[in-house]
C-alpha cells in the first residue's frame, strides 16, 4: 500500500512544468516546488545566503541585501563549477525543507514534486513515477524570448545548462508533450491524474 504515491515531475526550462503543476494541484495532488523551496533557502537573513555570498562575493546581492538572481544566474550558467558550488549550497537545503513537507502529506496523497534539475541531480530513482514535459528547444527558446524578456543568446545558454530531451525521456515513466495548446495538455494532465489516482487507490 502506497502511503503516498511519490511522483517527480520535470522539464526543460519554459517546458511547461507550471501549467501541469496547477493542473494536478487543481485535481488534488500535493505539489511541493522545488524552485519555490530554492528561493526561500536563499531569503535574507539565511545561512543558505550566507553560504552563497561567501562561494560568489557580495556582487549577487540587491542594494537592499536580496539575492540579485539575475547576476548569480551569469555566473552559474556560464561556468560549470559555479553551478556546482551553488547546487552544493542550495540542494541540501531544499532537500530538509522538501522532506518536511512530505512528512506532511495525508495518507494516500499524490504527491507530485516539481523539479527542474531531477535528471542534473541524479533524483529519478526516488519516485514511483517520473513525468517529463517535453516541447522542441526551438519552441522553448522562442518562450524564454517572448515571455522572460531574455536575449536568444542568453535562452539558450539557459537550455544548454540543463539537460537534454533525451537525458529526460531516458528516465521517463511518462512524457507528456507541450507543443500544442493549452487546452491540449490539460487534457494529457487530467488523463496523467486518473491514472495516478487509480494507482494509489489499487495499492491501498
Amino acid at each position: 500500500m502506497y502511503k503516498i504515491l511519490s511522483v517527480g515531475l520535470t522539464g526543460g526550462i519554459a517546458s511547461g512544468k507550471s501549467a501541469v503543476a496547477t493542473r494536478l494541484a487543481e485535481h488534488g495532488a500535493i505539489i511541493i516546488d522545488a524552485d519555490l523551496l530554492a528561493r526561500e533557502v536563499l531569503e535574507p537573513g539565511t545561512e543558505g545566503l550566507d553560504a552563497v555570498v561567501q562561494a560568489f562575493g557580495s556582487g549577487v546581492l540587491t542594494d537592499s541585501g536580496a539575492l540579485n538572481r539575475e547576476a548569480l544566474g551569469q555566473i552559474v550558467f556560464a561556468d560549470e563549477d559555479a553551478r556546482a558550488r551553488l547546487n552544493a549550497i542550495v540542494h541540501p537545503r531544499v532537500a530538509e525543507a522538501r522532506n518536511a513537507l512530505r512528512a506532511l502529506a495525508p495518507e494516500g496523497s499524490v504527491v507530485v514534486e516539481d523539479i527542474p534539475l531531477l535528471v542534473e541531480t541524479g533524483q529519478a530513482d526516488r519516485f514511483d513515477v517520473v513525468v517529463v514535459i517535453a516541447a522542441g528547444p526551438q519552441e522553448r527558446l522562442n518562450r524564454i524570448v517572448r515571455d522572460r524578456d531574455s536575449s536568444p543568446e542568453d535562452a539558450q545558454a539557459r537550455i544548454d545548462a540543463q539537460a537534454s530531451e533525451a537525458e529526460r525521456a531516458a528516465v521517463a515513466d511518462v512524457v507528456l508533450e507541450n507543443s500544442g495548446t493549452l487546452e491540449e495538455l490539460h487534457a494529457q494532465v487530467d488523463e496523467l491524474y486518473e491514472k495516478l489516482r487509480g494507482r494509489v487507490i489499487a495499492e491501498q
